[in-house]
């Protein structure tokens, strides 16, 4: 195969995939040469402001064209509009209903637009607002919706045609607790039935708990994807590991026989220690071994510090120290 015939292939499989794309506002970069492909689950779009992050998010929903590169979502170019729009749902971070719509007709009638038939985009429409915690709003006004409930509204829209895909831009913004837990389950219930869903947030803890992977996004350019474990290891900092036992004073003196083993320090209760190394892997394969050489009792073993917010942050200095 060609280089063409790989690509073509590329394009056309069962996932989105971006190859060298770049949106320039005139002179201003949105983004700038990205080249991607994200499969079925959730991931996480991350960057502060200015990232790129809506850019990416509304070329990838075909709302706006790329200045060059090329975009399949699912086997599917933007230009096959019909096709395109109906595996896809979006919910953007604005606020954009017509004036007066209530609940239920402003899902109803996106189904319309669709093609189902009225009957049946009745009955999605009640089962949608259903999924979302909205029935019994569903005959008001959407001028009158709380931010949680107009949050609520927009998934709606996104998810009532059943798409394959969900762009969500920011969706949690304005959710009190329990209508943000009751989202994220959704989101996983939908990610588990094999779906794709690409959400976006500022909230690095929040993507941390919900993403499969992620997508590290600065100033218009990919800084890294996938998951976090590879991320991690691929910018060679030390990992945070931390060990509770109460043989924790034993296995502090032993973990220094590692040679990628670079800090051993107790937690305050005794019953605790954090350790660094710079070969996770290798850490937990040795550390095995020597556990059940030594018959030390290990309450829990796991990460300290893999979260995408101390990743980003080693990546972005990185960055910024190449430049």
């Amino acid at each position: 195969m060609n280089k063409a015939e790989i690509l073509e292939s590329k394009l056309g499989e069962k996932n989105i995939v971006l190859h060298d794309l770049s949106k320039f506002y005139g002179d201003v970069l949105g983004v700038n040469r990205i080249g991607l492909e994200i499969e079925p689950g959730i991931t996480g779009l991350v960057g502060p402001n200015g990232a790129g992050k809506s850019t990416l998010m509304n070329v990838i929903a075909g709302l706006i064209a790329p200045t060059r590169g090329e975009l399949k979502v699912l086997g599917v170019s933007p230009s096959q509009t019909e096709k395109f729009f109906g595996q896809l749902g979006y919910c953007t971070q604005y606020d954009s209903f017509p004036a007066g719509i209530n609940g239920y007709d402003f899902i109803c009638n996106t189904l319309l637009i669709h093609g189902y038939d009225r009957k049946v985009a009745k009955k999605l429409t009640s089962q949608t607002l259903g999924q979302v915690s909205l029935t019994e709003a569903a005959m008001r006004s959407v001028d009158s919706y709380s931010k949680g409930m107009r949050q609520r509204i927009k998934l709606a829209q996104a998810i009532c045609h059943q798409p394959n895909v969900l762009i969500l831009d920011e969706p949690l913004n304005g959710l009190d607790p329990m209508a943000r837990a009751q989202v994220i389950e959704l989101f996983r219930d939908f990610a588990d039935s094999g779906k794709t869903i690409l959400i976006s947030s500022q909230i690095l803890h929040e993507v941390d708990l919900i993403s499969d992977r992620v997508v590290l996004l600065n100033s218009g350019y990919l800084v890294a994807e996938g998951d976090l474990t590879n991320i991690q290891s691929e910018t060679g900092e030390p990992m945070k590991i931390f060990i509770r036992s109460s043989h924790a004073s034993a296995i502090a003196a032993q973990v220094f026989e590692f040679e990628h083993v670079v800090e051993a320090q107790m937690h305050y209760d005794g019953e605790g220690l954090f350790i660094r190394s710079t070969n996770a892997d290798a850490f937990f394969l040795a550390f095995n071994g020597l556990v059940v050489d030594k018959g030390w009792a290990i309450e829990s073993m796991g990460p300290a510090d893999e979260t995408i917010e101390a990743i980003y942050q080693h990546l972005i200095v990185e960055t910024q120290v190449a430049t």
